[in-house]
């Protein structure tokens, strides 16, 4: 009923295995073939040289050779053995003579002596007529201020509006016609001095009376500090401002001088935004040393009003003022004399600076200035058109310079030629002496081409000091280029202006 029976194997293909193996991936990565050369260079040829001076000799036969085109002139040997001995004699004296000490060749082309870089000008200012009145550069020698205001004897200047303004020269694209920085002032700005190290802070007289410190890196409000209206300050224009020395690192120093015979030492608190008055001085008539050759007539007000000052860059103690009678003064910072003048409220005692009296010029004394190359020598200028220089030691001039039949503004010292100074003139014209020459006549005249209106100051650039800044009364600042004819010193300069300081005065 059953039989065996052999079939056929039957196979079932796993799902899963098959699932597994077609989930897997091979992945290579491999960089491409990376291809090299090789290359090399090499001089095609080469190139040997050599110099060598020729044997003495040999030189001397050739240059027998060329010359000799003809006889020898008969007595030409005899004649220099005979002149040899004479001809070395005055060899050795022309050695020893001092004939040309002093002179220098000049091989190059006669250059300009003055040439205008820049015209500066503030439309806005010159459309309402107001004249330079006091200019200075910053301790970088790139950056020139200036004050625009009226001139005193325009009448009241209290509530006529001015302004500083400044440009960078050594700013790319720096516009003549637009300043970098304009500062607006409500009255005319008649002092103006840049601090000697920190290149952002201007000190400023103001016609009010006030005195000013501006700090040109701040954008919104410059006022950094400012005197006001009180019993310490001036009540009268101040016609000058320096800044004083200190001994303490940050600390800021001003000194001030009126028309009202007062000099006040200010300290900046600049945190508070405010002056502290240190030291106030006064002077009067009655406490001023008379030297044998000054006579002063103690006429209208007993004090003595104050228009220029200078600060010796040799004794911190002493300064020079001029006034408006003309008087030239010698003060001392350490005097302790009380000035004979009544209180009202001050904070300090007011002391009487003056030691020495020079004399008198006679007229306005506008501006002084002590020269950088000798502690005792200085120049003053004023309405009589003189420039003259004196000694500390003695109380007449040494010397008197006509500079202009108008009156002189401004004088200074050149900062690199120990006989060169400029004086800014009332015809518009700037004159540069030079006290080392024969003839007192100007080195050079600077023709501004103002139509006649007076040269109000200058002022030289002590670290680009071919630079000369002149401030007019048609409201132009004018940057001169000076040559180095009036910029290098020669080589007896200094000793010659100290032969002038041992002159005796007549």
């Amino acid at each position: 009923m059953f039989t065996d029976e052999a079939l056929d194997s039957v196979g079932i293909e796993s799902l899963w295995r098959k699932s597994q193996q077609s989930a897997q991936e091979s992945i290579g990565c491999q960089t491409k073939a990376v291809h090299s050369a090789e290359a090399e260079v090499q001089t095609v040829s080469t190139t040997a040289s050599s110099s060598q001076t020729e044997p003495q000799d040999q030189l001397i036969e050739q240059l027998l050779l060329q010359n000799d085109h003809g006889p020898e002139p008969p007595g030409l040997k005899n004649f220099l053995h005979r002149v040899e001995d004479m001809v070395i004699k005055e060899l050795a004296k022309n050695a020893k003579s001092h004939a040309f000490d002093g002179f220098q060749v000049n091989w190059e082309e006669q250059s300009q002596l003055v040439s205008c870089l820049h015209c500066l000008q503030y439309p806005r200012a010159q459309e309402r007529g107001l004249h330079v009145t006091c200019i200075s550069w910053s301790c970088t020698g790139s950056v020139v201020a200036c004050a625009y205001g009226r001139s005193i004897d325009d009448g009241d200047c209290s509530t006529e509006k001015s302004y500083v303004c400044t440009w960078n020269l050594d700013r790319r694209g720096m516009n003549p016609k637009q300043p970098d920085l304009i500062i607006d002032v409500t009255t005319t700005v008649t002092a103006l001095s840049f601090h000697p190290t920190q290149p952002s802070l201007i000190a400023g007289g103001l016609y009010s009376g006030e005195v000013v410190v501006w700090d040109t890196s701040r954008t919104q409000d410059p006022v950094m500090a400012q005197t006001g209206m009180s019993a310490d300050s001036h009540r009268e224009p101040v016609y000058q401002v320096d800044w004083m020395p200190t001994q303490k690192r940050g600390e800021l120093r001003v000194l001030s001088a009126s028309s009202g015979g007062r000099i006040l030492l200010w300290t900046v608190d600049s945190d508070s935004g405010r002056f502290v008055l240190s030291a106030g001085y006064a002077l009067v008539r009655q406490q001023v040393p008379h030297s044998s050759s000054a006579h002063v007539k103690a006429r209208g007000s007993s004090n003595v009003g104050v228009t220029s000052l200078a600060l010796s860059p040799w004794d911190s103690d002493t300064f020079l003022v001029g006034s408006e009678g003309g008087l030239l003064l010698k003060c001392s910072f350490s005097a302790q004399t009380s000035a004979a003048v009544p209180s009202e409220g001050q904070s300090v005692t007011l002391r009487a600076p003056a030691t020495f009296s020079f004399r008198p010029c006679g007229s306005p004394v506008h501006s002084i200035h002590c020269s950088p190359f000798h502690r005792n020598l200085f120049l003053s200028v004023g309405t009589d058109g003189l420039a003259q220089l004196y000694s500390l030691l003695q109380a007449s001039p040494l010397l008197s310079l006509r500079v202009s039949d108008s009156y002189v503004f401004d004088v200074r010292w050149s900062p690199t030629r120990p006989l060169v100074f400029a004086a800014a003139t009332g015809q518009g014209v700037v004159q540069i002496f030079d006290l080392g020459r024969r003839s007192l006549r100007p080195a050079a005249t600077i023709e501004q081409n103002s139509g006649g209106q007076a040269a109000t100051c200058l002022a030289f650039n002590t670290r680009n000091t071919h630079l000369l800044a002149v401030g007019n009364a048609d409201g132009k600042v004018n940057i001169w280029h000076l040559s180095t004819d009036l910029t290098e010193q020669g080589p007896r300069e200094t000793a010659q202006l100290e032969q002038l300081a041992n002159e005796v005065a007549e």
